[in-house]
């Protein structure tokens, strides 16, 4: 079984799932049922916090999550979120207390559950005071709706007010090989605070496993074919830096995508990443990755090899709306 590892006082497994894929952004979904038995899977192996959001699917991803650990809640930490919102003018983000409320008692319905155990503000909004959205998620906690709060994506500044106002269970944040934009001075910072780290795309998107080799492989409506790192020119030069990763991790009888998860797992006993994945195969490969011990010499040829990544993490658009 999978060890356990703490996000602040919350106790999980040392590896979750990420469910968004499931519902959207990867692609065709047209197997209900194999995500399903991927989630009874991750919870056999001792998986127990799930991750999704509100958006995802327009709340469709809630529903199969919550359809899947119907009769098995005892043995699921349940994350979701709120705050991103999508309209005729891309994405946006919104924190008023009235709305986290709303959102709250909307995720309740869709996951068929009575309380949320980490509730993650998805996005922070800029015309709303920090303040006054955690103070909304700190009477959730004292209504017995959410057990913990946890944030997405935000500064070391506005990470140390919303903690001002109610404990900050988890920073949920993009961390990976090819992203360490959390390294100067946000992880200190959730250090600092006792905050845990839940890294989403510890894998690059899927990149960094070597299975994706062209775009042209890629569905039609995949996010991926708008992000920077897969556009031409820069997808063959990161490819390049899979091929490097892939000689390392053969010299451990491992595949790429597990080398790169066990960097992340290696970085702190407080750090919790979510890889996504519908397909149980994947799910198998990705846990081995919480049993891999890496030396101080084995992640300095991993990071040395994984240098110079080509592309920005999003589109020009997508970065102004996350406020990146």
């Amino acid at each position: 079984m999978i060890a356990t590892r703490k996000l602040g006082e919350l106790t999980v497994s040392a590896q979750g799932l990420g469910c968004m894929g499931m519902s959207q952004a990867y692609g065709v979904r047209d197997n209900e049922d194999e995500s399903i038995a991927t989630v009874h899977r991750a919870l056999e192996l001792g998986v127990t916090l799930l991750d999704t959001a509100n958006v995802y699917g327009a709340g469709t991803n809630e529903e199969l999550v919550g359809r899947a650990i119907a009769g098995r809640r005892d043995q699921v930490v349940l994350a979701t979120k709120f705050g991103i919102v999508w309209g005729e003018d891309g994405m946006s983000a919104r924190g008023d207390a009235a709305y986290v409320k709303q959102c709250c008692e909307e995720s309740l319905t869709r996951l068929g559950v009575d309380h949320i155990d980490l509730y993650y503000q998805h996005r922070v909004d800029p015309n709303v005071p920090i303040e006054e959205t955690w103070g909304a998620l700190a009477e959730l906690v004292a209504a017995g709706k959410i057990r913990y709060a946890g944030i997405s994506e935000a500064s070391a500044d506005t990470i140390r007010r919303a903690h001002a106002v109610h404990p900050v269970t988890a920073l949920q944040s993009e961390w990976s090989l090819w992203t360490r934009d959390i390294e100067e001075q946000v992880l200190p910072t959730c250090r600092e605070l006792g905050i845990g780290i839940v890294p989403f795309s510890p894998l690059g998107r899927g990149l960094l496993t070597g299975t994706v080799t062209s775009t042209a492989d890629l569905p039609a409506d995949d996010m991926r074919r708008s992000l920077p790192r897969f556009a031409d020119g820069n997808f063959d030069s990161n490819l390049a830096i899979v091929a490097e990763l892939r000689v390392l991790a053969e010299e451990k009888d491992l595949t790429a995508g597990q080398l790169a998860l066990a960097w992340v797992q290696n970085q702190g006993q407080d750090v919790v990443p979510i890889p996504g994945t519908k397909r149980r195969t994947y799910l198998e490969q990705n846990v081995a990755a919480t049993e891999i011990t890496l030396t101080t010499d084995d992640l300095a040829r991993i990071e040395a090899a994984t240098k110079g990544v080509a592309g920005a993490r999003y589109p020009e658009h997508l970065a102004r709306a996350a406020g990146k």
